[in-house]
């Protein structure tokens, strides 16, 4: 059902406390991911190649789940459960990380919590929908981003800080961001309101097959197979940064700033697209993307590294 009232135009309870939760969860994603590739190639001593795996492996497993979690959430009718559920399965990996003492470990790690990415997102933007006008959708979807970069621009600075107090300590970092994992889980247990509904006998046959869905669809899922093809991990980029002169403990400091950059275009991005349509404004950030992995690759100095990951 809808929500007519917010604390802004279009932006619901169930909007604002799925923000609230995506900012604390990115917030404690953020204190590690930054660090982990350096953590893994010289504390851990893997390789490379090993990092690429490593995302490689968590980036297809959340994508995986999220075919099955949406199909489940719209079978049962139900949002909650699943989202509280991804989110705790995410969580509990924190310390596992800390905890780590080989690269397999960290790779395990990293497979549960995108599992609970996988589980989570799905629903979790299907209550968005149901809880949003159509003609706010866009906005709300845009705030939702925006609280999830915020988050991802504290993280970093988090990390910052305790690596000034525990130089070279990724471990005492890694523990710390279970704290904000647990304060995410309460929140979304706590306020995130759905009414129970009657699951019609229709419903309860979903299959997970693609013919309900018209040609254009289609045709946008076989574009974004193609680019996610091409897709590199952002921990690449972030080697990428070391290599040009980002030192070790700025490597934070620059993550924040990337994402304080997608916190203030976000909503008006996303807003943007309510009125000029969704087409243009994907084709445009994808044609920047492009760009810029086109400067890193012929990028000399880390004044290059700090100007590409602002574009980027």
């Amino acid at each position: 059902s809808k929500e007519k009232s917010g604390l802004l135009t279009g932006i619901t309870r169930n909007v604002f406390v799925l923000g609230i939760a995506s900012f604390l969860t990115d917030a404690s994603t953020e204190i590690i991911y930054p660090l982990l590739p350096i953590f893994l190639t010289e504390t851990l001593k893997a390789g490379t190649v090993f990092v690429g795996l490593v995302e490689g492996i968590a980036e297809s497993t959340a994508s995986f789940f999220r075919i099955f979690s949406g199909w489940f959430s719209d079978r049962i009718a139900r949002r909650k459960v699943l989202i509280v559920s991804g989110y705790t399965l995410s969580g509990m990996t924190r310390p596992l990380v800390a905890m780590a003492g080989a690269g397999w470990h960290v790779l395990g790690a990293r497979f549960v919590d995108r599992i609970g990415k996988g589980i989570r997102g799905a629903p979790r933007d299907a209550l968005i929908a149901d809880s949003t006008d159509k003609s706010t959708r866009g906005k709300a979807f845009g705030f939702h981003r925006s609280m999830d970069h915020a988050g991802a621009v504290i993280g970093p600075i988090i990390a910052f800080g305790l690596l000034s107090l525990f130089p070279g300590n990724y471990r005492a970092v890694f523990w710390f961001a279970t704290i904000p994992a647990a304060l995410c889980v309460l929140t979304l247990a706590l306020f995130v309101q759905e009414k129970r509904l009657d699951v019609p006998a229709q419903q309860q046959k979903l299959s997970l097959s693609l013919k309900p869905f018209d040609k254009k669809f289609k045709l946008y899922l076989l574009i974004l197979f193609v680019f996610t093809l091409g897709n590199s991990s952002d921990a690449f980029l972030i080697l990428r940064a070391k290599g040009l002169g980002v030192s070790e403990r700025m490597i934070p400091i620059l993550w924040s700033m990337f994402h304080v950059v997608k916190v203030l275009t976000s909503t008006p991005g996303s807003t943007l697209s309510d009125k000029m349509g969704r087409r243009k404004i994907i084709i445009a950030g994808w044609c920047v993307y492009g760009l810029i992995y086109l400067g890193f690759a012929f990028a000399s100095s880390s004044l290059h590294a700090w100007s590409l990951f602002l574009l980027y």
